[in-house]
């Protein structure tokens, strides 16, 4: 039998292969993982559906593969080759028909465009991940001409379809349905000889890597970014954080000021939710989360994650301590789930304890907003008159523009900081 990639969850159809764990000839039990995948910034095994002899792998380290691809063959002790030449049915000859055509296709890539352009089906059939997926990439599916049973939209239809419109882009025909009106061009990568000035070091980009950099471009380049800076006094919540910091590892939790930052915030975020919301582009609405869902950017030796803590405003700081602490823990060892990096509503960036002062952090859409947090520092205070001395922390609020106005952003950092300044102690006792 072949084992194929399952369904990773919603939304998520592909991942990169990270380790394969079998070889040929090896014995594996229901169960057992064979390879790890990577998906979403997260690292997950996959399992083996029955055991048996692996007879043949299709898949290597790096390799990218889609639900539904071939991982490897299991026989009974020989190479079974049986099962993969009596596989043909139905379904499969049907799901070939639209993709197995177009490189034998008299018609020019153009033509092929053309026609399925000049075609649209009035309500496609395709399943909610993948509408979202042609969703986000400007993808009318009611021009894809579906092979699955009822003309159902696949996967492999959308592929077959953005090939033909790569194909046509490349002979110098335009791709509208990919590309939005006011979409810039952007000018084709230069590859540069560094060598020639001296010698370098070269690696790759790893996959998280690539999937930062490529969110991070779709998030500055889609939302309109404004900074909002301010700083705020964290000494008595230094103080708090000293007082408690002993009892709480006891209870097996660190107290970092991180847990009392999350509190002040999700207070903060009850008076302004709009905050706390998404803009739908597609209805043009704006949504209002009544659950308050914060991201935490975990700085990892494999890149930035962001996990994220539901009901914050529901926790105790003991509870909030206690699950960070497990979630920047996975986030480091590669172990957390791709459900633990979703759903948040307002994320939080903490450089504290790093070093550095303000800092513009990009929003992680749909979210609208996000918080960053720089390293304290003393610093001599005016309070009453008199000169202090007072654990100063850089704060940069980043919102945006399409759905907060300035005005919104700085009443919100006024109540932060007044929600950080005057901490109250009863959150914290435990």
């Amino acid at each position: 039998m072949d084992l194929k990639l399952p369904k990773l969850g919603e939304g998520a159809d592909s991942g990169v292969v990270v380790n394969v764990f079998v070889k040929e000839g090896d014995t594996v039990a229901k169960d057992q993982a064979v390879i790890e995948l990577e998906n979403e910034k997260a690292v997950a095994s996959i399992p083996a559906t029955e055991g048996g002899v692996v007879s043949r792998i299709y898949v290597k380290a790096g390799d990218k593969i889609t639900v539904g691809q071939r991982i490897l063959t299991l026989g009974g002790g020989a190479v079974a080759t049986a099962p993969v030449a009596a596989k043909p049915t139905a379904k499969p000859a049907a799901q070939s028909s639209a993709p197995e055509t177009e490189p034998d296709a008299e018609s020019s890539p153009e033509e092929l465009v053309d026609a399925e352009l000049s075609t649209p089906v009035a309500a496609p059939v395709a399943s909610p991940s993948l509408r979202r997926t042609a969703r986000d990439f400007g993808i009318d599916l009611g021009k894809i001409r579906g092979s699955g049973p009822g003309r159902r939209v696949e996967i492999s239809d959308v592929r077959a379809y953005i090939q033909r419109l790569e194909k046509a882009a490349a002979k110098g025909k335009s791709a509208p349905a990919t590309s939005g009106p006011s979409a810039p061009a952007r000018p084709p990568a230069e590859q540069i000889d560094f060598s020639k000035w001296g010698p370098v070091t070269k690696k790759s980009v790893t996959p998280l890597r690539q999937v930062i950099a490529r969110r991070m471009l779709e998030n500055w380049n889609a939302i309109p970014h404004v900074t909002q800076f301010d700083e705020a006094d964290f000494t008595k919540l230094n103080e708090l954080r000293k007082s408690y910091a002993a009892a709480y590892e006891a209870k097996g939790a660190k107290l970092t000021l991180t847990p009392l930052v999350l509190k002040a915030v999700a207070a903060t975020l009850k008076k302004h939710p709009i905050f706390n919301s998404s803009l739908d582009e597609v209805a043009n609405e704006v949504v209002l989360k009544e659950y308050i869902h914060l991201g935490i950017a975990v700085d990892t030796e494999a890149g930035l994650m962001v996990p994220v803590i539901r009901d914050v405003d529901l926790k105790s700081v003991l509870e909030l301590a206690k699950e960070l602490g497990v979630l920047a823990q996975k986030a480091r060892d590669r172990k957390i789930a791709a459900e633990e990096l979703r759903g948040g509503t307002f994320t939080i960036s903490n450089q504290g304890a790093i070093g550095g002062a303000h800092f513009t952090p990009i929003i992680n859409k749909p979210e609208v907003a996000i918080l960053g947090l720089g390293r304290g520092a003393l610093q001599p205070v005016v309070r009453d008159g008199t000169v202090e001395v007072r654990m100063m922390t850089p704060l940069g609020l980043s919102y945006d523009h399409r759905v907060i106005d300035g005005g919104s952003a700085a009443r919100f950092m006024v109540d932060l900081v007044a929600a950080l300044q005057d901490f109250s102690e009863d959150p914290v006792k435990i």
